[in-house]
C-alpha cells in the first residue's frame, strides 16, 4: 500500500485542526493501518492528545516536529517516518508564512481546511485558499484540497452563510462536523470519535463518513497517477 500524507490546514488558528487531525488518526490506526501524526503546532495539542491515549488502544506513531532537535540530532532524523507506514497526518500550526506553506504542501498529497461558520473565519479563509492556488500553487502541483466545515450548528444564519461561501471556492466541500461535546469528551481520553461506543456519537460518525470516503477515493486516484520506476 502507498502512503498516504495529509495535511490539516488553516492559517487561522481555533478552527479544529488538532481536532480534525486526532480523530483522522485514530480512524486509520484502528483500520488497521499503520499511522503517524506529526504535530507541528508549537501548543503541542497533538501530542498531549496522544500521551492521554490508552497503550491498548491501536498504535498511533507520534512525532513531535514542533520541538528542536536535541544535541545532534538533525530535523530529518526527529521528524522521520517509521518504515512502513501507510498514512502521515500532519496537525499544522496557525499563522504560517509563505515559506512554511510552500514547505509543507510540497511534502503532502492532500491538504484538508478545516473552517468555522463565522465572519472572521470566512474572511481568513478566503485570503488562505488565495495563497494556497496562487502562492503554494497546489493545482500545478497535483496537491488534492478539500475543505470542512467544522464546530457547525446546521440551523443557523452564519453557517448558511459559510455554506453558500464554500461553494464558491470551486474546491471540493466534503462535509460538516457539528458542535457537539463528543469531541471533547473524545480528546479527554486520547481516542477518536469512531472509538467512542455512545450512541450519541453515531451520527458524528456518520458526518465523517464523506470525508473519509473522499480522502479513500483520492488516494486511489492518486495512486493511478504514479509512474513506477523501472
Amino acid at each position: 500500500m502507498d502512503i498516504q500524507r495529509i495535511i490539516v490546514l488553516n492559517t487561522k488558528g481555533g478552527c479544529g485542526k488538532t481536532t480534525l487531525a486526532t480523530n483522522l488518526a485514530s480512524y486509520y490506526a484502528n483500520s488497521g493501518l499503520s499511522t503517524s501524526l506529526m504535530d507541528y503546532d508549537p501548543q503541542g495539542s497533538s501530542t498531549r492528545w496522544l500521551s492521554l491515549r490508552s497503550k491498548e488502544r491501536p498504535l498511533i506513531h507520534g512525532v513531535e516536529a514542533h520541538k528542536k532537535p536535541r544535541g545532534n540530532v538533525t530535523r530529518v532524523w526527529q521528524n522521520r517516518i517509521i518504515p512502513d507506514t501507510d498514512r502521515v497526518v500532519i496537525d499544522a500550526p496557525a499563522g504560517v508564512d509563505h515559506t512554511q506553506l510552500l514547505d509543507f504542501v510540497r511534502q503532502v498529497d492532500t491538504v484538508l481546511i478545516p473552517v468555522l461558520p463565522s465572519p472572521i473565519d470566512i474572511h481568513a479563509a478566503t485570503r488562505f485558499v488565495e495563497d494556497l492556488l496562487l502562492v503554494a500553487k497546489v493545482r500545478q502541483l497535483g496537491i488534492r484540497v478539500g475543505v470542512v466545515a467544522n464546530r457547525a450548528k446546521t440551523n443557523t444564519v452564519i453557517y448558511h452563510s459559510l455554506e453558500r461561501f464554500l461553494k464558491t471556492l470551486h474546491l471540493p466541500f466534503i462535509t460538516t462536523l457539528r458542535d457537539t461535546q463528543n469531541y471533547v469528551r473524545a480528546a479527554e481520553r486520547g481516542i477518536g470519535i469512531y472509538e467512542m461506543w455512545d450512541k450519541r456519537a453515531d451520527v458524528d460518525k456518520v458526518h465523517w463518513q464523506p470525508l473519509l470516503a473522499w480522502l479513500e477515493e483520492n488516494n486511489r486516484d492518486w495512486n493511478s497517477h504514479i509512474t513506477p520506476v523501472a
